[in-house]
């Protein structure tokens, strides 16, 4: 018989602990909805700076992108006629979602080279959306 006692306060006592913890845990339908913050639409803004040295620019500068595994992509071409070009567009981009990643703005860095005359105006657009552009 004392065995049969044992065994009951063994159930009791494991069913107590058991309910216990089925009714402090927090159960994902209890939590709060949360919406994620929206990226602001809007002229991107990009430092850059261009070094020019032996007939060669090279253009280096940063961007903020929505995370840390965010890769930029940055090409320089001439604009106008390659015979007398009227600028240089620096066209950066770079994908708007690059997966499972901590979404936190970065600073991303990027760097090209174009061999062009001196004194050009730089043209930036990212992603296609033409942009501001600060010295850094």
């Amino acid at each position: 018989m004392s065995h049969t006692r044992l065994w009951t306060s063994a159930a009791i006592i494991a069913l107590l602990i058991v309910t216990g913890f089925l009714i402090s845990v927090p159960h994902t339908r209890d939590a709060a909805m949360v919406a994620l913050p929206q990226v602001a639409t809007g002229t991107p803004t990009v430092a850059v700076r261009d070094s020019f040295k032996k007939g060669l620019h090279t253009i280096t500068g940063s961007i903020q992108v929505p995370n840390a595994c965010t890769l930029i992509t940055a090409q320089a071409s001439l604009l106008g006629d390659a015979s007398s070009p009227n600028g240089i567009a620096l066209e950066l981009s770079y994908p708007m979602d690059s997966g499972i990643c901590l979404q936190t703005e970065t600073k991303a860095t990027f760097q090209t080279s174009i061999s062009a005359p001196a004194g050009l105006p730089l043209v930036v657009t990212v992603n296609g959306v033409a942009a501001t552009t600060t010295t850094p």
